[in-house]
């Protein structure tokens, strides 16, 4: 794949990577970007010779959430979170198999709902996670209201979501929020070597398995994730992209200062 590409796709044996590529925006989600990453995840579980997919972004970051540049011109990277071909709640269409997250810098705001999306997440030392939502003036719609207080508990969800403030890997690894810290240079070979051992294991299991974790969460979940939906939506009518163009350089340099000390 060349250096232009947004989303780098590489399959190594039965596994696949997807690696948000947009370096200089912090991997922030355009419109087209996400279009990408909904079509090859869907690619990748269609595809009998893939068993498990890693999703990791380009250093420096993971995913710094929407792009504010378009979200502040037009919205229409928001509007794309209510998409009537994926269930509510949900970035992209879930697939039968299992998505490993390989944080590998700053997961913020839609970017730490694309990692929470995933099945479970493995950080660098360098990952940071921050809830900006609040600050940015949207509302979450990709089921951060369900995800997070599930892996954190309710408690340090809200303190997340509320305040903006950026967590560490650490810290992450404490509350539950990732499985494992690992050195940076090591991060995809660590993803790689989990991945490999649940493609080693019998396929059709695996995702029985996955889709039985999935159907017994499901009786929480689903009612959560439409009360986020209802919420977003009763936002959005009042919603005005020119407030985020206001906050834009405000909440970026807050966050790059936060970043720093953290």
């Amino acid at each position: 794949m060349t250096s232009e590409e947004i989303l780098l796709v590489e399959q190594r044996d039965a596994v696949r990577i997807l690696t948000f590529n947009r370096p200089d925006a912090r991997n922030a989600l355009s419109s087209r970007l996400i279009d990408r990453l909904r079509a090859e995840l869907a690619a990748a579980d269609a595809d009998d010779e893939t068993s498990v997919v890693v999703l990791t972004g380009t250093d420096p970051a993971f995913c710094a959430g929407l792009d504010l540049q378009e979200l502040g011109a037009n919205g229409g990277n928001l509007s794309l979170i209510s998409d009537p071909e994926i269930p509510v709640g949900h970035p992209w269409t879930p697939l039968a198999k299992p998505v490993i997250g390989a944080v590998n810098g700053a997961a913020i705001t839609g970017g730490l709902e694309m990692a929470l999306a995933c099945d479970f997440l493995i950080a660098s030392e360098r990952a940071r996670f921050a809830d900006t939502h609040a600050r940015v003036g949207v509302l979450p719609g990709w089921g951060l209201t369900y995800r997070l207080p599930a892996a954190v508990g309710p408690g340090f969800a809200r303190r997340m979501s509320l305040s903006g403030n950026f967590v560490s890997a650490e810290e992450a690894l404490n509350v539950g929020l990732v499985t494992q810290v690992v050195a940076h240079d090591e991060l995809l070979d660590t993803a790689l070597e989990v991945a490999r051992t649940i493609a080693g294991n019998d396929q059709p299991g695996v995702r029985a398995l996955l889709s039985s974790y999935r159907r017994a969460e499901g009786h929480l979940a689903e009612p959560a994730l439409r009360v986020e939906q209802e919420t977003s939506e009763a936002w959005m009518r009042e919603f005005s992209p020119s407030r985020v163009a206001e906050r834009r350089s405000a909440v970026i340099e807050r966050g790059k200062a936060q970043n720093a000390h953290t």
